[in-house]
């Protein structure tokens, strides 16, 4: 059985959902949350039942707070930091309300300690762009925001210099909280370059299928548009040029997934900032949440 469609909601109702899960996370007690009688919930890409995986090994939750919501779909969305002991890590959260409770629980927490690649060092600094309110008469529409974050996509999966997607002049990309655009001093080599310049460069050659696609948050008023799905590496790339005439040899020489969680801030019909979360799980995994 699944529960009915979500019920008009308003975005402090939605907070106030977020706050008293994250609340009750804290306190590691499933039970001080409003669930509805049927629940998916999911960490790392796996369904879980209630109270398993994060809710029984986080021991601090930190100031990191971007959010989120859709009230037309009943969404809400968080990028912050949890702390397992000793390591804290990059964490992004969505819920699915229906009729004041929470139906629904996506939940990607970045475990670098399990990671081959590690993200350093992570800042997770508060970016007043992510925060700021579109003016009504410049928002844009909710299946462009979709369009545009879909671009994203089909330009890293046929990343040959051509742009299927629009960048904001200022756009920069935050990864598993290090910045990985305009800044050199990450060690990988086009990080120094601007969104759009790694593109353009055909960068992303090794990134062979952005598979799963899914939107499920678009929050106008903000300009934020939440992603998810899988970036899936066959390994068989090895040297490849750049459109500069550039040799480069990839970094993933092996069958390889991604799954990530991605937001997007669209202003003036382009992409302004981005933030992704993502970890490896088994090469070529099916998502809980894809249509059945």
């Amino acid at each position: 059985m699944q529960n009915a469609l979500p019920s008009a909601v308003t975005r402090e109702q939605l907070y106030d959902l977020l706050d008293e899960y994250l609340a009750a996370l804290k306190a590691r007690d499933y039970s001080k949350v409003r669930w509805a009688p049927f629940v998916k919930n999911t960490e790392n890409n796996v369904e879980l039942m209630i109270g398993d995986g994060l809710w029984g090994t986080i021991t601090a939750i930190g100031d990191y707070d971007l959010r989120f919501a859709d009230t037309a779909s009943g969404q809400v969305g968080f990028f912050g930091t949890v702390t397992e002991t000793v390591e804290t890590c990059a964490f992004t959260l969505r819920l699915g309300v229906v009729d004041g409770a929470i139906a629904e629980a996506e939940t990607l927490v970045v475990r670098q300690l399990d990671a081959g690649l590690v993200f350093e060092p992570q800042l997770f600094e508060h970016n007043p762009v992510l925060n700021e309110i579109i003016p009504e008469a410049g928002r844009t529409p909710r299946e462009r925001m979709i369009a545009l974050a879909d671009g994203y996509f089909d330009t890293m999966e046929r990343n040959d210099g051509r742009l299927f997607t629009r960048f904001h002049p200022t756009c920069n990309r935050i990864e598993n909280g290090v910045q990985t655009t305009n800044n050199p001093d990450f060690i990988v080599p086009v990080a120094g370059l601007s969104c759009e310049e790694q593109f353009r460069l055909g960068q992303y050659r090794y990134d062979d299928r952005l598979r799963g696609r899914r939107y499920p948050l678009v929050d106008e008023e903000r300009g934020l548009v939440l992603a998810c799905g899988f970036i899936d590496h066959c390994g068989r790339l090895a040297d490849y040029e750049l459109t500069d005439g550039t040799r480069r040899t990839s970094p993933i020489r092996r069958p390889h997934t991604f799954y990530f969680m991605e937001v997007f801030k669209i202003r003036d019909d382009a992409i302004q900032q981005i933030e992704s979360n993502f970890i490896t799980v088994p090469y070529h995994m099916p998502s809980p949440w894809d249509a059945r």
